[in-house]
């Protein structure tokens, strides 16, 4: 009868301190040592094979063999544009698939996560959104995307080249509240990956009950993905907006911002036609008055079948322009990697629900 393993990736530091001390009968003190030693092998250093584990005896390490899993999920397809950026289609267990994104800036970068496979939002204008959901990722599988990316940069020196983690890839992390707020917990660890909360961004379409729960929780920095000034046109473009409405999204983030004293990050994609004219910023300006924030403008990347055109140079020249002079911080996003559709919105891989269950 085959033995089912713990999977490593799926324990916070203490569950792990706990796990060993309850299933390898060690007592407080050893089972301390031994879990801050492999917690450092595994995420200081990458390892994954316990035979590289030092100072840990022959009998802990076979019990380690056999009751936990370290093995990594496997990259099905890799892909590298022109301008370094790096998307890894991953395999996971289940055979479903789900993409992550390395965007390099200098001789560092941000990754991208995703933290579903498929979306239930249906956004108009997004590739991940044409795809029907399947699951949420495990806690492992969102902590996983970290290592592979570490894995293939060779990142695991003292100096991060990954020096930013979003989660901005497929999915709504908010509808996966609770595997999203482990993985975090993982990752802030500093005995192990040791990312600070403000190296680290939850994106969510708009969520509000759980904005204000994540505020108390994991105090991390909160992009908005807004992309319209009123509900009209919201709702028009992301369904979501029918049930949580603009003005109580903007007071959710605004105590968001109060508790953790950070500024919100606004992304707004702009569409030809639907929310770049003059009107739509002054809009936004008076949103943008209403809480701590900062506006990200993101011109829209096309992606096959797509209804929408992105907005021409002059109309987005024009619209920073105004919202650059009512005294906001906006900045304008350039697209990376969109050649190999790894830009934002473009993410979408081949995993569908079947009417019975989920793929094989």
């Amino acid at each position: 009868m085959k033995i089912e393993k713990n999977i490593f990736y799926d324990l916070e530091y203490e569950e792990l301190k706990a796990y060993l001390s309850n299933s390898f009968n060690l007592d407080e003190k050893k089972s301390s040592m031994r879990a801050n030693q492999i917690w450092k092998f595994v995420y200081k250093k990458g390892l994954m094979q316990v035979g590289s584990f030092l100072n840990i005896s022959n009998a802990l390490k076979e019990n380690l063999e056999n009751k936990i899993d370290f093995d990594r999920i496997k990259i099905s397809e890799e892909k590298k544009s022109v301008d370094g950026t790096i998307k890894w289609l991953l395999k996971l267990k289940d055979n479903n698939l789900v993409e992550t994104v390395y965007i390099p800036f200098g001789k560092t970068g941000t990754l991208c996560i995703s933290s579903q496979v498929g979306c239930t939002l249906n956004c108009k204008f997004c590739h991940t959104g044409t795809q029907m959901m399947v699951r949420n990722l495990d806690t492992n599988e969102i902590v996983q995307q970290l290592l592979i990316a570490k894995d293939r940069l060779t990142d695991w020196g003292s100096e991060k080249k990954i020096r930013n983690i979003v989660y901005m890839g497929m999915g709504e992390p908010f509808y996966n509240y609770s595997n999203v707020k482990k993985s975090i917990n993982i990752l802030n660890n500093n005995f192990g990956l040791d990312y600070s909360p403000g190296r680290i961004t939850v994106s969510t379409a708009g969520v509000t009950p759980q904005i204000l729960e994540a505020a108390n929780e994991i105090k991390t920095c909160l992009a908005l993905s807004l992309h319209a000034p009123n509900d009209e046109i919201r709702e028009k473009i992301m369904p979501i907006n029918k049930k949580y409405k603009i003005a109580d999204l903007i007071a959710s983030c605004s105590s968001y911002a109060k508790i953790n004293n950070e500024k919100i990050f606004l992304e707004y994609v702009l569409l030809k036609n639907i929310n770049d004219s003059e009107s739509c910023a002054k809009e936004l300006i008076k949103l943008m008055g209403k809480l701590p924030c900062k506006l990200n403008l993101i011109e829209f990347n096309v992606w096959p079948g797509v209804g929408y055109e992105p907005s021409n140079k002059d109309t987005v020249d024009k619209f920073f322009k105004i919202i650059k002079s009512s005294g906001h911080i906006v900045t304008l996003r350039k697209s990376k990697g969109e050649d190999i559709l790894g830009a934002c919105g473009q993410l979408k891989t081949e995993s569908e629900r079947k009417k019975r269950g989920l793929i094989n």
